[in-house]
């Protein structure tokens, strides 16, 4: 494993930025210090496009065949490297030099590669080998479009069992916030139902991300009809990682968005807690 000069920050977060094909260190604003990525979509293909997606090159598509064998043997380097190197005194900011969790991430849909669930057992794996099972979660970000599959229920179980848990992505709950936000005319029941199959296999998070477009906050019956589908799941999902826009858009529809504002995201997240949700919010 070859180690170049860079500094990490929550604002970079290149999928490339170690050398390696499947694994990448990122400073996480949602994880609040180190994570270790796990990049499955080497080719930029998601089945999604998101609006806010940092993806450059992105294309409509699912993961390429994975080296699972490849993706074990960087994950085990990396992590004897941060865990017993001067990673994060090289690379690091002093506020963040703390590894809080591996999560299957990077550049699409990480559920759409058939060898999703042989990747999260060699995950789990690395994880017992350098005893970081229970310590740290293992992670998957994910759009949840993908359970369906047996494959994928499978992955999920497994991740329940080394402790790990799904961050499913429910920006928007009408059909019309779906396709603008996501760049997907799935439905919002079926995405509903696809969280709530999730619910009944691991742990999960729901992840949430509140953009302006063209300057204006999401219309109030926006934020109602999201409040009536997650509130109802209080005592059922972990809660909510609320997040705004950090990082610029690579996407076209990044002329569309701005951040907003810190007060605007607080008082969101004062309707989901009332709901009885925990939130974590990253502005």
């Amino acid at each position: 494993m070859t180690d170049t000069d860079y500094a990490l920050n929550v604002n970079w977060h290149p999928s490339d930025v170690a050398g390696l094909t499947y694994v990448y260190p990122v400073v996480s604003r949602r994880a609040g210090g180190v994570s270790v990525g796990i990049n499955l979509n080497t080719n930029h293909a998601c089945n999604w496009r998101c609006a806010y997606c940092q993806v450059p090159d992105l294309q409509r598509g699912s993961a390429p065949p994975v080296d699972v064998a490849l993706l074990e043997r960087e994950l085990d380097q990396f992590l004897a490297y941060v865990l017993h190197g001067d990673f994060m005194q090289r690379h690091v900011p002093v506020e963040a030099r703390v590894l809080k969790d591996i999560a299957f991430s990077g550049d699409g849909e990480p559920t759409s590669a058939r060898e999703f669930a042989e990747a999260v057992a060699a995950a789990g794996r690395v994880m017992e080998k350098h005893q970081l099972t229970g310590k740290i979660p293992l992670v998957v970000i994910s759009n949840g479009s993908q359970l369906d599959k047996a494959r994928v229920r499978q992955a999920l179980t497994r991740l329940a069992e080394l402790g790990g848990e799904l961050w499913f992505k429910f920006d928007r709950a009408t059909p019309e916030g779906m396709r603008q936000i996501n760049g997907t005319r799935t439905s919002p029941l079926r995405h509903l139902e696809n969280l709530k199959t999730a619910l009944t296999l691991c742990p999960v998070w729901v992840q949430t991300c509140m953009v302006a477009w063209d300057g204006e906050p999401p219309a109030e019956s926006e934020l109602v009809a999201w409040l009536d589908v997650i509130c109802p799941l209080a005592g059922q999902v972990k809660g909510v990682l609320l997040y705004g826009l950090a990082r610029p858009s690579m996407q076209p529809q990044a002329v569309h968005l701005s951040a907003l504002p810190a007060d605007w995201m607080e008082a969101f997240a004062s309707r989901i807690r009332a709901c009885g949700l925990a939130v974590r919010l990253s502005v």
